[in-house]
């Protein structure tokens, strides 16, 4: 579904490029997450693919057509939930339908069908104030899905919520992935996190870099907790470590 091509890109102002020839792909359908040290070039990644930034050269495409032909190809959910305090949950996540001029009798079709989904039904008229951390992440993922893109960024979506809480929302995004069966390319520090959430994992290791380890995970869906125990997952998660590790190092 999404295709890198030969990409490269360097920041105004950087002695040196962020990356250099990067080719790498995502199936339609998939889960996969990327890892590297902080400032490496994981949310340059999803700014390219975005039209934020603009590549020096080489080919980004969706679905085989080049993004910038495109509209609505992708939908963004950053690590900040970042909903409007003055709206309800209601009007902030039919914000993208708004945008985009649907009737307001289908962005509240729209609205009750996803909310009851994410199981936030009886807090559509409540305001962002009212809702837990992990509440407000689920309002965010639901504005993104509303956004009508079948691939969906996610840097670092669960980042600030508390360890039980952001295993929760795992647990969680693999069953909304499951029930939407969209594409999702997911930023994270945290290595366990994309072990259990991927299918594969994208390693970036050096700067700048020109390809990414490609690491599939060994493990097949629906997954548990308990998976993670296994000994197999144990030695790939300590090498993903080591490879980070390396990376920090030099």
């Amino acid at each position: 579904m999404l295709q890198f091509e030969d990409v490269s890109f360097q920041y105004a102002g950087d002695e040196q490029p962020m990356m250099q020839h990067l080719s790498f792909s995502v199936e339609d359908g998939a889960f996969d997450s990327i890892i590297g040290a902080s400032g490496c070039g994981k949310s340059t990644i999803f700014r390219l693919i975005n039209g934020l930034e603009q590549l020096q050269s080489g080919k980004i495409t969706v679905d085989g057509k080049p993004v910038q032909s495109l509209k609505n190809y992708s939908a963004f959910m950053p690590q900040k939930d970042l909903l409007f305090p003055w709206r309800t949950i209601e009007k902030n996540i039919a914000l993208p339908m708004e945008i985009a001029n649907v009737p307001w009798t289908e962005q509240e079709k729209r609205c009750t069908e996803v909310l009851q989904q994410v199981g936030l039904l009886e807090y559509r008229k409540k305001y962002p104030k009212d809702l837990s951390g992990g509440m407000k992440q689920r309002v965010a993922f639901a504005r993104t899905l509303l956004a009508g893109a079948d691939l969906l960024l996610l840097d670092e979506p669960f980042s600030a919520l508390d360890y039980l809480t952001r295993v929760d929302m795992q647990e969680w995004l693999l069953h909304q992935w499951e029930h939407y069966h969209k594409t999702i390319l997911f930023i994270t520090h945290d290595v366990e996190e994309a072990i259990f959430l991927s299918k594969y994992i994208y390693v970036i290791q050096d700067r700048p870099f020109s390809s990414m380890e490609q690491v599939e995970v060994p493990l097949p869906y629906p997954r548990k907790r308990e998976d993670l125990k296994r000994p197999e997952i144990v030695e790939l998660r300590e090498k993903l470590i080591e490879k980070l590790r390396r990376s920090v190092a030099v």
